[in-house]
């Protein structure tokens, strides 16, 4: 099932779609979603209301492997069923589409121009957990807010790091060194961290992998050496606070980039709305991403 699972990330049309908004996001995904704070008493109740929300996403007649080859899950969500079945595997069963698991645990304050992740004391624990649960790989955050080297570097290094913790456990890690787009040197900072990148590519064993997650470049095409890079599997890019019509006209102009939205996908989607309206806005959306994806 690896190799099949390996070969449908590598060549796999589509785009991989952020479900794991956890904790401090939560209600701000559930509040955009039509849910306000009045509507859960506790944490709980909150989690409940959230894992509705990704259920119906996931059980959408529009979200099937023919347009969305991943999902991101937050660690509440692989625990739980999605139609009776644990939902990585409800994912790769039943929509042939690949899970991964959130494992970072937020971020530091700023220091140097950059958000370290937090220490993650329990990641062996949740690799391991993760294994057992089907999940093909992981993904973890950090923010670059300027064009610090030396904070850029202790970010590339932190990735790199655990996500070579994560290739020993036999997961597929996507490293997030997110690139804030209301940076005022956003650029420099992309070509600082690109070659921090190329560095610790150079350092990997010879069949070893990662995956990159990154905010959509100031110069287009500029992530194409990555794209065609024999240790990188796929290059994808978050959305970062574009609107999904800026997000998707910039992507469209970075070929072989492929999206992995979180708001840009879910935006428009209420609560309050027909199975068949939610499945026509979700359609809409993804086929939007979809086409973007494929350039």
């Amino acid at each position: 099932m690896k190799n099949q699972q390996m070969e449908r990330m590598r060549n796999g049309k589509g785009f991989i779609a952020a479900l794991d908004q956890s904790g401090g996001s939560t209600p701000k995904a559930l509040a955009e979603y039509g849910v306000q704070k009045d509507a859960y008493r506790n944490e709980e109740e909150m989690f409940d209301l959230v894992h509705e929300m990704r259920t119906r996403v996931m059980t959408s007649p529009s979200f099937t492997g023919d347009k969305v080859v991943g999902v991101i899950l937050f660690e509440q969500t692989m625990e739980r069923e999605v139609e009776n079945m644990p939902t990585p595997d409800y994912l790769w069963q039943k929509k042939g589409i690949l899970p991964f698991l959130k494992v970072d645990k937020g971020l530091e304050p700023l220091s140097e121009g950059v958000q370290l992740m937090k220490p993650i004391p329990e990641l062996e624990k949740q690799l391991k957990r993760a294994r057992e649960k089907n999940i093909f790989g992981t993904k973890m955050r950090s923010v670059i807010k300027e064009a610090n080297p030396e904070g850029i570097q202790k970010v590339i290094s932190q990735q790199f790091e655990y996500g070579q913790q994560i290739i020993d456990a036999g997961l597929m890690p996507i490293l997030e060194p997110e690139v804030d787009i209301h940076s005022p040197d956003k650029e420099e900072s992309e070509k600082i961290m690109m070659t921090q990148i190329l560095k610790h590519l150079n350092m990997l064993e010879e069949e070893q992998e990662i995956m990159l997650k990154l905010s959509i470049p100031s110069q287009n095409a500029f992530y194409s050496e990555l794209v065609n890079h024999p240790k990188v599997l796929r290059v994808v890019a978050l959305s970062g606070g574009y609107s999904r019509d800026e997000a998707v006209e910039l992507l469209e102009k970075n070929p072989g980039v492929i999206a992995s939205f979180s708001r840009a996908l879910l935006g428009g989607l209420a609560a309050q709305q027909s199975d068949e309206a939610f499945d026509q806005v979700l359609h809409t959306s993804i086929e939007k991403i979809y086409q973007a994806s494929i350039t």
